[in-house]
């Protein structure tokens, strides 16, 4: 009996020093990779390249760049016979930061982490209470 009192102990008192310990160490390494990354998008006639923006460049000054002389200087395949008014399209978008990304990722795993929690004390409840029926 006392060993199944201790085992319900344990169950009740999840051990979140292990989490807390890499939910810090993940905070701390965050603020470091949150850069936006930004994209240009060069569209001659009707096929598409993607081109990353050089990172020392803000979100504003990268969608200030991607313009149509930006695409034509890349010297692009796609781009040969271009006329710079006619034939090309920019388009500029950011990709999510890192940071955002680890953020929803860490609340996949913490929200899945709880829900199986969850269904392993149920099913741990339910096991020992058919045990304790058969032992009668």
């Amino acid at each position: 009996m006392a060993r199944l009192l201790s085992k319900r102990r344990w169950l009740s008192k999840p051990n979140s020093g292990v989490l807390e310990s890499l939910l810090f160490l993940l905070l701390i390494s965050l603020p470091t990779t949150s850069a936006v990354t930004s994209f240009c998008k060069c569209t001659c006639f009707t096929n598409s390249t993607i081109i990353r923006m050089p990172e020392e460049l803000s979100p504003s000054q990268a969608s200030l760049e991607c313009n149509r002389k930006f695409c034509l200087n890349y010297n692009l395949p796609i781009c040969k016979d271009a006329v710079e008014d006619m034939d090309v399209s920019t388009v500029c978008f950011q990709r999510d930061s890192v940071k955002d990304e680890a953020i929803v990722i860490l609340f996949i795993i913490l929200a899945g982490g709880l829900l199986l929690y969850a269904l392993a004390k149920l099913a741990y409840a339910k096991w020992q209470e058919r045990r304790q029926y058969s032992q009668l």
